[in-house]
């Protein structure tokens, strides 16, 4: 049997193509590998694979586009993974490495994460290596000039879908709040951030580093407007630190 190839979650930053690092730059510029790239389903288009496109790159003959699609159903969501490791693992026993491109990085909210988990399940031998890359939302302060955070800031990141609630106690102890995967609840999180006034200390930004960038300062004009999934808000919470100060002398009195 023939050596068995290597597995590598290649990051392609949010979409800039100008922000893809040199080691991932080098793994795609290799003739003897195998791409692999999410898709929602059948016949949809991979973001991932437009970056590298963008970036002046063509797909090799062999590539796979690997389903992985929007849900939170986990008996789809079992099947899909186990689907897209059986096609990885065909072309790793043949010796080939395979690369699997993900937009943004590799550790951070990314489907990756899945399949080398799925992948190391069915045969610990497999390597597998992570290629860093840009986030969404350093590229999308980087790209506003504004700081995630300094000094001894409280940062969170992350996804939207955890409610309502939760972003409203985040708020309480965190200088700066990085909400992705927005659209679902963008009016909830807009009232929210009305009702802490803290609308002018947010920005929202839509597909960073694309010719489709779209940056939103005024909130309100977002309300029950349709924006896209490749979305996220960064909220600056100024008066956080007051707020401790406050609630620690009521504490004390």
């Amino acid at each position: 049997m023939a050596e068995k190839g290597k597995l590598y979650g290649v990051s392609l930053g949010p979409g800039d193509p100008g922000l893809i690092t040199r080691r991932a730059w080098a793994l795609l510029q290799r003739d003897d590998v195998h791409w692999t790239y999410p898709v929602r389903g059948q016949g949809h288009a991979s973001f991932a694979l437009s970056i590298a496109q963008a970036a002046g790159l063509k797909a090799p003959s062999a590539s796979d586009a690997l389903v992985f699609p929007m849900t939170h159903d986990r008996t789809r969501l079992a099947a899909a993974w186990s689907a897209a490791a059986d096609r990885v693992l065909d072309v790793l026993y043949r010796g080939t490495d395979v690369l699997f491109l993900v937009e943004g990085d590799v550790s951070t909210y990314s489907s990756f994460g899945y399949l080398a988990t799925t992948v190391s399940e069915l045969d610990s031998d497999i390597a597998v290596e992570r290629v860093a890359g840009v986030t969404s939302f350093s590229a999308a302060a980087a790209r506003l000039q504004l700081p995630l955070a300094d000094l001894d800031d409280r940062l969170a990141v992350l996804p939207a879908g955890y409610g309502i609630g939760t972003i409203d106690r985040l708020l309480d102890v965190h200088d700066t709040l990085v909400l992705l995967k927005v659209k679902p609840l963008l009016d909830n999180i807009i009232d929210l951030l009305e009702r802490r006034r803290l609308l002018e200390h947010s920005v929202f930004i839509e597909k960073t580093g694309t010719p489709e960038e779209r940056i939103v300062q005024d909130l309100r004009s977002l309300r029950g407007a349709r924006v896209n999934y490749l979305s996220l808000l960064l909220v600056n919470n100024p008066d956080r630190e007051r707020g401790e100060m406050i609630r620690g002398c009521a504490k004390k009195s």
